[in-house]
């Protein structure tokens, strides 16, 4: 498996070998070895999310309050989606800065995504699998978005399809509004946070 540090830092695009043959195929899209040696810790697991989408469908940008926050792992198993990490950590040197991978289920591509980060995705095809590994279960009331249209944020999505969002999203605040109401993750409890995880692997 091969790994590559994104333009956004603490995010981690993983590339693992794909075995076909007659039968099919067969490929390990997580593997802790190489995670360890490109992250610094072990990805621990306290909940697995699975959402299937129409083509057009955007999910994000999502985030989660630091502490503790929520790392990801995603990965596409059926489809393709262009996948999309925010650094919204605000004191972060690359604040607002953004990358994309596209993840499909040809190189089962994945993605990691450290605590404080932005994850959305736009699906490229109807019957779009995500299939999200993280680090904490559920907790509404930390959980929080920004509004993936924010021109001010100019993310990639493609012009030939109509957006589908939820109502929750499509309502959610600007980058600059997030950021001035206080709703972002500071960049140096962002920094705690993957010492003390390094510190207890």
């Amino acid at each position: 498996m091969e790994a590559r540090t994104l333009a956004v830092p603490h995010a981690v695009e993983f590339t693992p070998p794909v075995f076909g043959d007659q039968r099919g195929l067969f490929t390990a899209p997580f593997q802790e070895p190489t995670f360890l040696e490109a992250v610094g810790h072990p990805m621990t697991v306290a909940q697995t999310n699975h959402s299937v989408s129409r083509r057009g469908t955007i999910r994000g940008i999502h985030f989660a309050d630091v502490p503790p926050g929520q790392g990801k792992y995603v990965y596409c198993p059926k489809g393709s989606l262009l996948d999309v990490v925010v650094d919204l950590r605000t004191g972060s040197p690359t604040f607002g800065a953004w990358d994309t991978v596209t993840l499909d289920s040809r190189t089962f591509r994945g993605v990691y995504l450290a605590e404080g980060l932005g994850h959305g995705f736009i699906a490229l095809e109807d019957d779009t699998i995500m299939s999200y590994l993280c680090s904490t279960s559920y907790n509404p009331p930390a959980e929080h978005g920004i509004d993936p249209l924010d021109p001010d944020l100019g993310l990639p999505w493609p012009g030939d399809v109509e957006y589908l969002l939820s109502d929750k999203d499509r309502a959610a605040p600007s980058l600059a509004e997030a950021r001035d109401s206080g709703l972002l993750p500071r960049y140096e409890d962002c920094l705690a946070r993957y010492a003390e995880l390094r510190a207890n692997a």
